[in-house]
């Protein structure tokens, strides 16, 4: 369940304010970025360099100079429509879902499903959020034992309704994800994560070929020559589905055999880690993109 929060989350005052208004601070600044699909990553209230390339974005949307700053422009075209967090109460469906990850591929293969191991990584990622973000917002709450009913304080974020893209844009230099329709107006911008390896990095006019909402995952173990567990299995293994998937939440397939775009266990580590060679996105924002794209539209990959 969720209901709007009685107050606003500024440090600044805890005295009800009225809406729209601008942002006050960085959380807030990433939560009404949040609500127009431009995507700072996980919402930390850090002024990092994902939050500067989302306030680049928005700019460049609105029509603004880019200075990937919150300046006074910027402040007055960004603004909140509603309070900033809500209360999530915590259901028995919520607790029902969690199960222990197996540390093992062979493990994994095993389970009913790859769903989250806590509340803590239910709530934040619900929410876009870090989980130190959401531990900061709930300070008075014993992680280790959340009880049904328990209410926590988290962003209150939403995308827009879906609209029909036309093109993707992936600049692997700036390491994001940008979606266009038709009249190039930007529908959604996320941080991604790319190959580590540069031979691995595609380049040039790629297209989706498939589509999959919470996939299950082909583990190859020629894959990950690195892996002494997969040095050792002498053949493939289907994981389940699950936002612990190594696929996370969502897969996009491209027409360059082996490649695609999808979800990650991991969302806070987006855009700063590396992966084997696909597009990595935070579950969410892989979960948006999939109602967002078709089969056969173009993915521009740029260096």
């Amino acid at each position: 369940m969720r209901t709007v929060a009685p107050a606003p989350t500024s440090a600044a005052t805890s005295a009800p304010v009225s809406f729209p208004r601008p942002p006050r601070d960085t959380l807030e600044t990433q939560i009404a970025l949040t609500r127009l699909a431009i995507s700072s990553g996980s919402i930390d209230g850090v002024n990092g360099s994902q939050t500067h390339a989302a306030l680049a974005a928005f700019q460049s949307q609105a029509r603004l100079s880019r200075s990937g700053e919150l300046d006074a422009p910027t402040r007055a075209a960004l603004t909140l429509d509603s309070a900033p967090l809500i209360t999530y109460t915590v259901t028995s469906n919520d607790l029902a879902r969690l199960q222990p990850l197996n540390k093992t591929w062979l493990g994994k293969s095993q389970q009913t499903a790859l769903d989250y191991e806590t509340i803590l990584e239910l709530v934040a990622e619900k929410s876009h959020a870090s989980p130190n973000l959401t531990r900061r917002l709930n300070p008075n709450v014993n992680w280790t034992n959340v009880a049904v009913g328990t209410e926590l304080q988290i962003p209150a974020v939403e995308y827009p309704p879906p609209a029909k893209a036309a093109f993707a844009i992936i600049r692997l230099g700036e390491k994001r994800l940008q979606v266009f329709d038709a009249s190039t107006n930007l529908l959604a911008h996320f941080p991604c994560s790319i190959a580590a390896r540069v031979e691995k990095r595609p380049d040039g006019e790629l297209h989706v070929t498939a589509i999959a909402p919470n996939p299950n995952y082909t583990f190859d173990p020629e894959v990950f020559p690195e892996s002494e567990e997969a040095r050792q299995i002498k053949n493939k293994l289907i994981l389940p589905p699950g936002p612990n998937n190594p696929v996370g939440t969502a897969w996009i397939s491209l027409d360059k055999p082996g490649y695609g775009i999808h979800g990650t266990p991991s969302p806070e580590q987006v855009g700063r880690t590396e992966s084997h060679g696909c597009f990595r996105l935070a579950n969410w924002n892989a979960d948006y993109l999939v109602k967002l794209v078709w089969v056969g539209m173009p993915v521009y990959v740029e260096p």
